[in-house]
């Protein structure tokens, strides 16, 4: 413990098993075990283990809340006072669901109160994940949230949009942004960092998540486009495939919008995560191409091959694949001035994955799309090259491999007059 004189031998009962430090708030199992709340609560809740550390023992839903040890948390506090060591401050007691549900109500009661209560709820959920929980427990909590986000998202007036310095350092240049009920709600529900049962809950209620996070991402806070990207991807992990074959145009605009404003490489990477998923299908894969994510990916890989994120580069093309799977796709794609340079580039210098989705997007083009000028920009632009090198390499795997050998020879009448083409090239793909 920092400050502790050397000399002080601290009693091991003082000591939690699992950090062995001074526990500052002693607290116990049912398996009779005492432990720090900070340490036993990341391991039975945010590691997900479901037994006692010591005893191995397994905690039911009703045994994994710990009871607070006074007594022993007033006997460290006694023997840091004989010791002259900083004595630890008393934690507060636990929020109750009975105060939730206050709160809660006295938000609904009119908007003087709405944004005080909110914000008093935030300060719990973020003073313990014991308040965090109870807050996600209590009937109704949750679903209010949801409902301040999608009331007051009925405000589309264009603003702004807060840049990311703004709202992380607008208080120390000047007076500190009022944030709207929204943002607040938004900023909580992220905080309370939902389980899988509380999204079941959430998603089959009447209201349309969805459509509530598509206004999130409408804001102009970049907080809550932030937030709203986080709970969009939660969200979207817990839904069936039937929900979501046929998302709304506004969700993808605002899902493709924070690839397009570049709005952080956390965002920017669930945003890519987000529309793998959703893409899936034909009908959000044109309107993602309606929305210029096209463009926007091509953009992205333009700024990753110079030193960006490797795992972003990977879902944008995985991304792309997917858009080249419609005719709406493929004709955005070449015609962007860099779109096959960025896939030429993709096959051989992204990853494994990255290559696989690369060929097969350069595949689609190539069999469905493939007019004279697109044929000669393949090949001036080093596609003809790199689909040689998987070809007699075999550097990608199998797949990859007879994708390039089958774009090799279904073209090439035109490209065998490359340099690249060797007299032994030209007889394995004959005219």
């Amino acid at each position: 413990m920092e400050g502790l004189p050397a000399q002080v031998e601290v009693p091991s009962y003082f000591l939690c098993p699992i950090s062995m430090e001074i526990m500052r708030d002693p607290v116990t199992l049912s398996s009779g075990i005492t432990y720090d709340r900070e340490s036993i609560e990341r391991w039975v809740f945010t590691d997900g283990h479901g037994e006692c550390p010591m005893t191995k023992q397994k905690l039911g839903a009703a045994d994994r809340e710990p009871t607070p040890n006074h007594t022993l948390r007033r006997l460290i506090q006694g023997w840091c006072a004989v010791h002259a060591v900083e004595r630890f401050p008393t934690p507060r007691a636990p929020i109750d669901a009975a105060r939730v549900e206050t709160i809660v109500d006295a938000a609904r009661r009119g908007q003087d109160l709405l944004v005080a209560s909110l914000r008093e709820l935030a300060d719990i959920v973020a003073e313990s994940d014991c308040n965090r929980r109870c807050v996600e427990s209590t009937p109704g909590a949750v679903a209010f949230l949801v409902s301040v986000v999608k009331k007051h998202a009925a405000d589309d007036t264009p603003k702004p949009l807060e840049s990311q310095e703004d709202q992380m350092f607008g208080s120390v240049v000047g007076p500190p942004k009022a944030s709207s009920p929204e943002d607040v709600a938004l900023s909580i529900l992220y905080s309370l960092r939902l389980s899988e049962g509380s999204w079941k809950r959430v998603l089959e209620r009447g209201d349309n998540f969805l459509d509530t996070m598509a206004s999130a991402l409408r804001r102009p806070s970049y907080l809550s486009r932030t937030h709203g990207i986080q709970l969009l991807k939660a969200a979207v992990s817990e839904m069936p495939p039937a929900q979501l074959t046929s998302a709304s145009a506004e969700l993808v605009e605002g899902v493709v919008s924070v690839v397009t404003d570049k709005l952080s490489g956390k965002a920017v990477k669930i945003a890519l995560q987000v529309l793998c998923r959703l893409c899936l299908w034909g009908r959000n894969r044109v309107k993602a191409v309606e929305a210029g994510a096209v463009g926007a990916l091509v953009e992205l890989l333009l700024d990753e091959c110079y030193g960006g994120s490797k795992r972003a580069s990977e879902l944008a093309i995985v991304v792309m694949d997917h858009l080249c799977g419609c005719a709406e796709g493929r004709l955005e794609l070449v015609a962007h001035p860099a779109g096959l340079a960025v896939m030429a580039r993709a096959v051989t210098r992204v990853s494994a994955a990255g290559t696989e989705s690369a060929v097969r997007a350069l595949h689609a083009v190539a069999r469905h799309s493939a007019t004279p000028a697109v044929l000669q920009e393949m090949l001036a632009v080093g596609v003809v090259v790199r689909l040689l090198f998987l070809v007699q390499t075999g550097a990608a795997g199998d797949r990859p491999r007879e994708r390039a050998r089958e774009m090799l020879k279904m073209h090439a009448r035109v490209w065998r007059g490359s340099p690249c083409f060797t007299p032994q090239l030209d007889a394995s793909y004959p005219s």
